[in-house]
């Protein structure tokens, strides 16, 4: 072994408050992306792996469902002030390992904090109905109760947020959580079990197991696991969806986007050129609710993209740990090549190179990092791979639109419905097209229109499989079941048997 293996991190699962001991049959790399240099090793589940942590979450289900509201609220309390106070620990792991600059990690912590933060509210969020005096003496209530064990499979995206949207809600509704992060950058997951223990999560409600498809598959069919969210490509949520779904599961299935950017005539360019660059350039364009599309309604396109080349000329690539970088390198090399190639596809398909990321400069020197800069396809029309396809990186399209009917159709029959936004001073059109367009999120001169945790996130179409969004009371409705109770406590004036048939009077 030499000197450099030997300082490579490796990282394994999380199952029954403790990390694994076991000896792993299939390990994965895992990359520093600013460098491209194998930074750790993780292992990967095989059945036996994806077994334990279910019988641990199994075992640990009837202690924490029993465990009063208050108790878990503490608990979650205790863990919010945890994850707060390691925030730049988690930040620093999330860059490392997926490449984006630590501002940007820090502030995914922050929103998966927000989550937590709801989630500490469980006592009351829990509450049911209740109506006295339904038929004579008769009491009729509802509760919400947990479901047992329940699996999230999350991107590499957000390593830290993501899953927060999940693991929250569900333990806190009592519930006993299995998560399969990325295996692209799975450190952030185990310190966040750590983090859990720490708070006084007892052995069992919170396991983490790494791997590719034989843990997900595993996960996806164990008779044990009641329901599976994840988060991720299109292709892959449906398949999520239709293997958990025919195993018998709750199934909620955030898959991909296109989203796009109407720019109206009437909008500030200023403040829509901003938007566009730092919604569509913020972590490396590796996000579901990055502008990839910005649509601009004649006659504004030529202005608002001078406004847009003169931005992202200023913008400044680096490693995630450079102060002065604003965006960092992609996750993998295969991604950065595959997300390189369309800048080719769009030129061969008509489309104009107006902003070329592949000769930006890199802070401190490329090397063998997976860099790729801000890049700009102007011209671009519906029939091209550019525009159809979901890149997921820095690769910004500017559609010219020739009215708002135009725009709002193109946006609409879309296949993706996952976030939108409007840039306009009209308060009309903004009222029109938030009831008009078929997207789920909606932004009116916001450009990524994230829900706070009070509500939920979600999209339509072929962005969402299930019926249920991630997080806020659809969270809580998703991690839970109802159960209805008629009661009549009886009195010493009661009439005796009765045979007939129950009515209400």
């Amino acid at each position: 072994m030499t000197d450099a293996e030997s300082q490579r991190k490796h990282i394994t699962h999380w199952i029954g408050g403790k990390p694994f001991d076991g000896e792993a049959a299939r390990r994965g790399d895992v990359y520093e992306p600013a460098t491209g240099r194998v930074a750790g090793h993780v292992d990967f589940a095989s059945a036996a792996e994806v077994d334990a942590a279910v019988a641990a979450a199994k075992a640990a289900f009837p202690a924490w469902r029993d465990a009063s509201l208050a108790k878990r609220a503490s608990v979650l309390f205790r863990f919010r002030e945890l994850v707060a106070a390691h925030r730049d620990e988690l930040a620093r792991l999330i860059s490392s390992e997926h490449g984006k600059v630590l501002s940007d990690a820090a502030g995914e912590v922050a929103r998966g904090l927000e989550v937590v933060e709801f989630a500490c509210g469980i006592p009351h969020l829990l509450k049911g109905g209740f109506s006295e005096n339904v038929s004579t003496r008769v009491d009729a209530y509802s509760i919400l109760q947990p479901l047992g064990v329940v699996a999230g499979i999350t991107p590499f995206n957000f390593p830290a947020m993501v899953p927060m949207w999940m693991f929250p809600v569900a333990i806190a509704c009592g519930n006993t959580f299995v998560l399969k992060p990325s295996e692209k950058d799975p450190s952030a997951s185990v310190r966040i079990a750590e983090l859990w223990a720490e708070a006084g999560l007892p052995d069992g409600v919170f396991n983490v197991v790494h791997g590719d498809k034989a843990a997900v598959d595993g996960l996806l069919r164990h008779p044990d696991v009641k329901a599976v969210s994840f988060v991720g490509s299109t292709p892959i949520a449906k398949y999520i969806y239709e293997t958990a779904a025919a195993n018998g599961k709750r199934v909620q299935a955030l898959g991909g986007a296109k989203n796009h950017m109407l720019v109206l005539p009437d909008a500030d360019l200023d403040l829509a050129a901003d938007a566009a660059v730092s919604a569509g350039f913020g972590s490396a364009g590796e996000r579901c609710m990055a502008i990839s599309v910005v649509v601009a309604v004649d006659p504004v396109g030529d202005e608002l993209m001078a406004k847009i080349r003169e931005r992202v000329a200023k913008l400044k690539v680096g490693p995630g740990d450079d102060p002065e970088a604003e965006m960092g390198p992609l996750v993998t090399r295969a991604h950065r090549d595959k997300v390189a190639s369309y800048l080719d596809s769009g030129v061969a398909q008509g489309a104009t190179l107006a902003v070329d990321g592949r000769g930006t400069p890199v802070l401190g020197g490329a090397g063998d990092g997976f860099w790729l800069g801000p890049t700009v396809l102007d011209h671009v029309t519906p029939e091209m791979d550019a525009y159809k396809d979901e890149i997921f990186g820095p690769v910004l399209a500017v559609v010219r639109a020739g009215s708002y009917d135009e725009a709002m159709e193109l946006i609409s029959a879309n296949p993706y419905g996952n976030g939108t936004a409007i840039f306009t001073n009209d308060g009309g059109a903004a009222r029109r097209f938030q009831n008009e367009v078929e997207v789920g999120m909606v932004g009116i001169n916001v450009p990524i229109p994230v829900p706070m945790a009070y509500y939920s996130f979600g999209g339509w179409k072929d962005s969402l499989f299930g019926d249920s969004h991630a997080h806020g009371m659809e969270g809580v409705h998703f991690y839970t079941r109802t159960k209805a109770v008629t009661a009549r406590w009886l009195d010493p004036s009661h009439g005796g048997v009765n045979l007939g048939f129950p009515t209400n009077g």
